[in-house]
């Protein structure tokens, strides 16, 4: 059986976590700027900066989990025709845990201004910016991979 990005998902407990993030681009050529949000101190990875985004629902295509997490993190409202599929990363667990699956999208429109949830922040970075952040200590190791593929929307 095979499954593609608009498809929803299966979930069982030996699945993947399928978690997306986007790569909210403002402005154009060199002026293009990024969005990142720092999570919550209180958080798994707190205080490092990340794409927002969060994970998908049972039932849930990925898209429509995308537009749904960044209403709910940031206060936009996305349609999910406008996100387009950009890369993924893998982190495969251990033996006794699940493989993380982070699906990053594009995203050029969106309706709203983005709002930091209590307790996070948010950023708007170029390219130099997002290479500057894209280590260990401020990034988790998932989003560090998928910089690369980030950058080249800012022409970094």
């Amino acid at each position: 059986m095979s499954s593609t990005l608009a498809s929803p998902l299966p979930h069982q407990a030996s699945a993947p976590l399928l978690v997306v993030a986007a790569a909210l681009v403002a402005g154009e050529g060199g002026e293009a700027r990024l969005l990142l949000q720092q999570r919550p101190l209180g958080k798994h990875h707190g205080g490092l900066w990340e794409f927002p985004g969060g994970k998908v629902e049972p039932g849930e295509t990925p898209a429509a989990a995308l537009a749904r997490e960044l209403a709910e993190e940031l206060g936009i409202a996305v349609d999910p025709a406008d996100l387009a599929p950009l890369t993924f990363a893998v982190h495969e667990a251990a033996a006794s845990g699940r493989d993380l699956v982070l699906l990053l999208y594009r995203c050029h429109a969106w309706r709203g201004t983005p709002v930091a949830e209590e307790g996070a922040a948010l950023q708007w970075v170029d390219g130099a910016a997002l290479r500057s952040l894209a280590i260990p200590e401020t990034m988790p190791p998932l989003d560090i991979a998928l910089c690369i593929t980030a950058q080249n929307l800012l022409g970094a």
